[in-house]
């Protein structure tokens, strides 16, 4: 996908986020269906802390070649599906609850929403940069292998129209 459109989805997708935390009070925001499952901001928590801490900043570290970076790699066979199909199978993905992986729960909507449009800056911060970075600089995802700048930015996409299935069944668990 080319990058004016991925930021365009990207646009896109915050809106929607954005609407739909909106009308939600605190309490429905932070509500579990169950202890092993997140709540609705721990789910925008994990949007953003992967897209900030994980993807954005893979990305920048491709862009600049900096240490650590790998230069040759391959793809897992689960990372070139998901390149290959543009996106994430339709499969609900569950992981076991743990401190370095479950996010927290939001302190306010704002700082949800501030967090998802401080996604979208950086986005557009690091998009002219990688038309120039090398595709061969790469680094390493813990399920998908070795990703280079783009495709680091491109997954941001990725895993946020992944999140909107459980986005909706979450909101539907709020109405019952």
């Amino acid at each position: 996908m080319k990058t004016s459109k991925i930021l365009e989805s990207m646009e896109q997708l915050t809106k929607h986020y954005e609407e739909e935390l909106s009308p939600l009070s605190m309490e429905q925001l932070t509500r579990q269906p169950s202890e092993q499952e997140w709540s609705l901001g721990q789910m925008v928590q994990h949007l953003i802390n992967s897209a900030l801490f994980m993807q954005l900043r893979n990305a920048e570290r491709c862009i600049m070649a900096d240490e650590g970076t790998v230069t040759a790699g391959e793809k897992t066979e689960p990372g070139k599906a998901i390149f290959e199909l543009g996106g994430f199978p339709p499969a609900r993905i569950q992981v076991a609850p743990s401190p370095q992986y479950t996010p927290g729960q939001p302190e306010s909507k704002e700082q949800l929403i501030g967090g998802l449009n401080k996604v979208l800056v950086r986005m557009k911060e690091l998009a002219p940069a990688l038309d120039g970075a090398p595709e061969g600089v790469q680094a390493a995802h813990p399920r998908l292998g070795a990703l280079n700048a783009r495709e680091w930015f491109e997954l941001v996409e990725m895993h946020y129209r992944h999140h909107l299935m459980q986005k909706d069944r979450l909101i539907k668990e709020l109405q019952r």
